[in-house]
């Protein structure tokens, strides 16, 4: 008889309760939720809460909350949320120098105790997290990816269905590039059951969609003083239900590239074929040319900013 599969979540704020909350309710395994030890308490609470919830709910996974390194061992995928939220007022970017010391140390401790596992990195800024992650373990760059895409995505679809005032889920929708201010949405490749969004909403309404898409993580933050967390955490748990039930989900996440779209040892949203091996394809699809200006750009900002962090 098979074992059941390991969570670890690094980090149990707000988006790790709710990481903890789906990989129960989908039962994708067991889920470990860690935290510092000045935060014990509030990761075994959510642990027995969530626990307690199976049993009102009907759903089999062991929760436990900890501050021992040690119980990640052998992690199947490891989801890091480690590190501060954004305030209002704060970029991504500001978060780069505190975030990037605790996700090198998160990074360490994964290196010896989950070899094998599958990370998913969702602490900001993104882009230079994830590439931090993967330097520090050392792991495979397939299977060291960042949660980024599907959210941006699902903002801009949700953005263009209301603008349509159509169903949600008849819309298809591609953003590329950092997960920050200079993100790609891709018009060329968003569509609402098959049909271009370009002969459905007007240009000068798509531009203003696109922008608020660009700035739909610091419209939370506003009007509630912290990161998203419902949104964030659901698009990780799709990441994670791809990689272990091998479903070749083809999605957009920050994946390390290797000469794909003229980029070389970078991180940065393309779209990705995710299976049971991690990053099984990245996917380079036609771009229009002023799609492709945006995402060097995009390459750029995020190039610079790995930079600064290699620096600090």
């Amino acid at each position: 008889m098979s074992q059941r599969k390991k969570i670890a979540l690094v980090g149990a704020g707000n988006i790790g309760g709710e990481l903890a909350a789906l990989a129960a309710r989908h039962e994708l395994g067991d889920v470990w939720l860690f935290d510092i030890p000045e935060k014990l308490g509030v990761a075994q609470g959510k642990a027995l809460d969530l626990e307690q919830n199976g049993a009102v709910l009907g759903y089999d996974a062991a929760i436990r909350g900890t501050a021992n390194w040690d119980d990640l061992a052998g992690a199947d995928v490891v989801i890091v949320t480690a590190g501060i939220p954004r305030k209002p007022g704060m970029s991504r970017d500001d978060l780069l120098s505190v975030n990037l010391k605790i996700i090198r140390s998160v990074a360490d401790n994964l290196r010896t105790r989950c070899p094998n596992a599958f990370v998913i990195v969702v602490s900001n800024p993104l882009d230079a997290m994830v590439y931090a992650m993967k330097e520090v373990t050392g792991f495979p760059p397939e299977r060291v990816v960042g949660m980024a895409g599907i959210l941006d995505s699902a903002r801009l679809q949700l953005f263009l269905a209301q603008a349509a005032g159509v169903a949600v889920k008849d819309v298809r929708a591609m953003v590329l590039g950092g997960h920050g201010d200079t993100m790609v949405p891709v018009p060329s490749y968003c569509t609402i059951n098959g049909i271009p969004v370009r002969q459905l909403i007007a240009a000068d309404k798509l531009a203003a969609i696109f922008e608020r898409t660009r700035n739909g993580g610091a419209e939370v933050v506003k009007l509630m003083g912290t990161s998203a967390y419902y949104a964030p955490a659901s698009s990780a748990i799709q990441m994670a239900r791809a990689f272990l039930h091998d479903e070749k989900r083809l999605i957009p996440c920050a994946a390390f590239l290797c000469g794909e779209y003229g980029y070389q040892d970078l991180y940065i949203g393309v779209p990705v074929i995710l299976g049971g091996s991690g990053v099984e394809k990245v996917v380079e699809i036609a771009l229009e040319p002023g799609e492709k200006q945006m995402l060097d750009n995009s390459a750029k900002a995020v190039r610079e900013l790995i930079e600064v962090s290699k620096r600090l």
